[in-house]
């Protein structure tokens, strides 16, 4: 099974229509099929009623049962409850292969892996990254950051800060401020009424909208669970300290929010430590902050997570004995690690020391890892002196390929 996940609108559906138009190329339309679950006339469709379209669709070719793979292509599977029982009886009773979206990271956890036994991997389908921003404007450079012209890299600069305030969501791209705002939050309210409220019959949904408003207004922030409790409670929500942290869980399968952990190998002080959220995507930061901030910092450091991420890198931030703190500790997936620190604006020498002064604390706990200083923009670099720390503009290592760091 092929389980393309990811939130909604950020390109789940295309992803499995080219797949399904890959395959359609290469075989007859009748072995290759798709539905999707959010369509209306599917809703409320049992696992049981999943096996009565398998077989209705066999009756109508009969000759290609247990002679050749038929695929199938179904999208928002998590609509339907227990889906994963009709997967695994196909796979175990007719020679298919499937491919399944959904806008849950629970649709390749460890219970689902085990029922399918084994049989699943996952694509995750994030917004866009910087490289894919260009790209999507026909402007993805073809030459190394080194190679660049002057105004090549003005370019370059300039797409940058556009992508720290719009965003990667496709249909956004090339909207006024006005309507991908509206855009943004429209796909927030969609994520909260169909993959959180609807899903899990949630009932406090003016908590819910509080907790989501305050997440993405504050990107970056420290938060627990007992400070939400308090802080709802002071805004006259009623709610059990068992519904936050499970509203917060829901958030974060519906990727609609990020958390990082504190880094560390024990499991006491990982738990005990708070954790900070990021969103999905840079531009659903400026979405929620009506306060008019450029909030370049943290549209920054938000997209360096992204990135992270979808690297496939191990991710947490570092909280030195020292009391400074480091954004994030990456361990990547090929080996190696590296402290990371994103600082959109380091003229002040304060900032730039502390920035520097962080890192070499929490390189005294982490020897091994390699130290990285990512800024905003070329202009930063002839203010740092750090032999001991790659210094670079963050967008230089967005675009950097294999060996180019």
């Amino acid at each position: 099974m092929h389980a393309v996940i990811g939130m909604r609108r950020a390109g789940k559906t295309t992803f499995l229509r080219q797949l399904l138009d890959e395959h359609r190329a290469a075989l007859p339309p009748e072995r290759a099929l798709y539905l999707s679950f959010d369509d209306d006339r599917l809703a409320s469709l049992s696992p049981d009623q999943l096996g009565f379209l398998l077989e209705e669709y066999f009756r109508r070719h009969p000759a290609l049962r247990g002679r050749e793979t038929v695929h199938r292509f179904l999208d928002e599977i998590q609509l339907v409850p227990e889906w994963e029982r009709f997967v695994r009886r196909a796979f175990d009773s007719e020679k298919v292969a499937i491919a399944v979206s959904g806008s849950s990271a629970r649709m390749l956890s460890r219970e689902v892996h085990t029922s399918l036994r084994s049989r699943g991997m996952a694509t995750v389908i994030r917004p866009f990254s910087f490289r894919e921003f260009l790209r999507h404007r026909s402007e993805e450079p073809t030459k190394a950051p080194r190679q660049w012209r002057a105004a090549e890299r003005s370019l370059v600069e300039k797409r940058f800060r556009e992508f720290l305030a719009e965003g990667g969501f496709p249909e956004t791209q090339g909207l006024s401020p006005a309507l991908r705002i509206e855009l943004l939050q429209g796909y927030v309210d969609t994520v909260l009424f169909r993959d959180v409220v609807e899903r899990y019959q949630v009932s406090q949904v003016a908590a819910l909208r509080w907790v989501v408003r305050q997440s993405l207004r504050n990107p970056a922030g420290s938060f627990s669970v007992h400070r939400l409790h308090k802080d709802l409670k002071a805004q006259g929500h009623g709610v059990a300290k068992d519904a936050v942290h499970a509203m917060l869980g829901y958030l974060l399968d519906a990727f609609l929010l990020s958390a990082v952990p504190v880094a560390t190998d024990s499991e006491r002080q990982r738990n005990s430590n708070p954790r900070k959220l990021y969103p999905v995507d840079p531009g659903l930061i400026r979405a929620f902050d009506a306060s008019g901030r450029a909030n370049l910092g943290h549209a920054l450091e938000t997209a360096v997570l992204n990135e992270l991420e979808r690297r496939g890198a191990e991710v947490g931030y570092v909280k030195t004995s020292e009391g400074l703190e480091v954004d994030f500790l990456a361990r990547h997936p090929v080996g190696g690690a590296e402290l990371i620190q994103a600082c959109a604006d380091v003229s002040a020498p304060e900032t730039l020391s502390r920035e520097l002064r962080a890192l070499a604390s929490a390189a005294k706990e982490h020897p091994r890892a390699a130290r990285r200083l990512l800024v905003l923009d070329r202009d930063a670099l002839a203010r740092v002196s750090a032999p001991e720390v790659v210094v670079q503009p963050a967008y230089e290592w967005m675009l950097a390929g294999p060996g180019d760091e």
